[in-house]
Parts: C-alpha cells; structure tokens; sequence
C-alpha cells in the first residue's frame, strides 16, 4: 500500500516536472519574442525619426524653394512691368508717327493738288518743206521736245468777298490804308473791309522730252511661247518691209508685262510706225500689238513763286443787302469815285452768299487779272 502510494506520488511528481520544463520552455520563448519584438519597435523607432529628419529637410528644402520661386516671380513680374511700360511707350510714339505721318500725307497731297498742272497744249501746224544737210547729219539724234510749264498764281475768293483790279497802283494803296469803307446801297449803307490779297504759290519749270527715233515700243505681246522665240519671232515680223518694218538691230522682251523695245539699224522706220499705232507680228498665229514712241522726260529749273498784287483789293464782310449784279455794281461806283480815293477800274467781281467759292488767276508777269474759274 505504502509502496503505490509513493508510485503514485513519483508519478505526478514527474508529470509535474515535465509540466514546469514546458513552462520554461514557453516564458523562454515568450523572452524571445518579447525580446525580438522590443529590437523591432527600436529599429522602427530609428527608422521612423530618420523618416521625420528627412521630412523635415525636405519641408525646409521646400520653403527655401518657395521663397525663391516667390523672389523670382516678383522679378520677373517687375520686368513685365517694365517691358509693359516700355510697349505703352513705342505704341503711343507709333500713334503720334501715325497722326505725323497722315498729316504729312495730307499735306503732301494737298501740295500736289496745289501744283497740279492741267494744261491743254495745241498741236501746232508743220509745213514741211525738204530736209537740210544738217538733218541728214542728225538723223540719228533723237527728237527733242522742250516746254516751259508756268502755273498762274491764284488766291481763293469765298462767299461774301469781292475782288477789284485797278488800272494804277496808287489807288489800290489808298484803298488799303482804310480800316473801312461805307458803300451805300439805296437807302443802306454797307461796310466792307479792304484788304491785302495774298496769292498762292505758282511755279514755272521746263520739260525736256528727247523721242527715239530708232526705238519703238511694243506692247501687248502676249504669247505662250519662251521668251527667246517671242524675241525671235518679233524680230522676224519687224524686219519686214512689206509690213512697213526694217533692218532690227536689238529686241529687249519683259514676258511678265508683255512688252517689247524694238531697236532698227537705221532711223525712220519707228517714226512711221509710230504714226500707225499698232503692228502685225507672228507668234502663235498673226496677232495685232500696239506700238508707240520711246521717250524720257527730264524736269529742270524747278522754280516757286510767292507775292501779292498791287493793283488788286480783296474786300471782306460784304453784307448782301441787295442782289448780286446790283450790289457789285455799287462797289464798282463806289470804288470809281475819287472822292472816295478810287479810281479806274480794270476788273471787278463779287461773290455772293448763295454761290460757290471761286479761284481767281492772276498773270504774275503783268500783275493783273485774267480769269476767274469755279
């Protein structure tokens, strides 16, 4: 009995060691765990503060570029600024070089409307009666035109204004030293007031005009052949007598106008085509082109004249208490008077409040008036 008892006891004794060594063996591999646990909370610690220093220089890196971003922004929008400013500049300068230069072209073309020059020049009557010695000499020299161009000074005359030409000086002079002249017209009384007139500028200059008589100029010459052939074929068609041609000496051919110089060995032949106007040449198939004159023009002695006339008035402020002719023929009694220190009268005219502006001419040779065109 005693014996199971102590069996009994060796039994749970050794159940109870095997018991406490699987303990041990547990609370050790609990320290392990425990203890790789804690060196992985360390290393992730490390990790974690090397991860907030790195966060923290690129947060620094960051600003510093922000504020240096801003910095070069600011710079870059004072340049803006500047070249905005300078912009506004060159634009408001492009502005006033624009306004200059309209108000150029507007007086430049003022200016040629000024000196415009419409004149009809008459043809003259030729007899020709046999050639000298000297012209068969000269045959080769051209044709020379030489003109004398003079523009008559003029002065514009509005509504409401008379002009009056005496036959002396010394009456338009007298007339002038008055502030004032009271013409009486029936039963009213008009006031005028005399004054200087001034004249707008006039010009003379010369026009030489030397006519080739060897050249001719062809136009028209249209044709889908090479230049070298249409130069070819032009001078086959002008060398033609039956045709009114001759010997041809040089062909110069511009294709993108369609135009020809034609130049002849001897002089004369262009003379008489000349006369005809147009020529049959063969290209393609016999067409018809227009011929005419080669020339050039030379302006020289380029001259302006400025002044005033002494033997015409200007009177200003005419009220129209009557009508035209009737009032214009009281200036002209008024002004006839040498009581009224007038005197003979060359011309006289009045424009009234209904009629349009006049320009009236004047001879500047003979300081008189000639004509008065609308």
């Amino acid at each position: 009995m005693a014996d199971m008892t102590k069996n009994g006891e060796d039994l749970q004794l050794e159940e109870a060691k095997k018991e406490l060594e699987m303990w041990k063996n547990k609370t050790k591999e609990a320290e392990d765990v425990k203890a790789r646990l804690t060196l992985e909370k360390l290393n992730e610690e490390d990790v974690k503060m090397k991860a907030q220093q790195e966060m923290m220089a690129r947060s620094k890196e960051q600003e510093e570029l922000k504020e240096e971003f801003n910095e070069r922004r600011m710079e870059v929008q004072k340049e803006i600024n500047v070249l905005g400013k300078h912009n506004q500049n060159l634009i408001n300068k492009l502005n006033k070089c624009r306004d200059k230069l309209e108000k150029k072209k507007a007086e430049c073309t003022k200016l040629k409307q000024k000196f415009k020059i419409y004149a009809q020049i008459p043809d003259p009557e030729v007899e020709f009666n046999a050639r000298s010695d000297k012209q068969v000499e000269d045959d080769d020299q051209p044709i020379r035109g030489e003109f004398v161009i003079v523009q008559r000074a003029s002065a514009p005359l509005k509504r409401g204004q008379a002009l009056i030409t005496f036959e002396e000086e010394k009456v338009a002079s007298q007339i002038l030293k008055m502030a004032k002249c009271s013409v009486s017209c029936d039963a009213q009384i008009v006031d005028v007031n005399p004054k200087k007139i001034a004249l707008d500028p006039s010009v003379k200059f010369e026009v030489h005009l030397p006519v080739s008589r060897k050249q001719l100029h062809v136009s028209g010459v249209l044709s889908s052949l090479s230049g070298e052939r249409i130069k070819d074929r032009l001078q086959i068609s002008f060398s033609r007598p039956s045709r009114g041609g001759g010997e041809v000496e040089e062909v110069q051919y511009d294709q993108n106008s369609g135009t020809a110089k034609v130049t002849f060995l001897h002089p004369g032949v262009a003379d008489s085509l000349v006369l005809k106007g147009e020529y049959l040449v063969d290209l393609d198939s016999e067409i018809k082109v227009q011929v005419g004159p080669v020339y050039e023009y030379k302006l020289s002695k380029f001259q302006t004249f400025c002044g005033s006339s002494r033997r015409t008035v200007l009177l200003d402020g005419i009220e129209e208490v009557v009508d035209q002719e009737e009032l214009q023929d009281h200036l002209e009694i008024h002004f006839q008077k040498p009581r009224n220190y007038g005197g003979e009268i060359e011309s006289i005219k009045y424009v009234s409040r209904e009629e349009k502006h006049l320009l009236a001419f004047f001879n500047c040779e003979k300081e008189e008036e000639e004509e008065m065109h609308q």
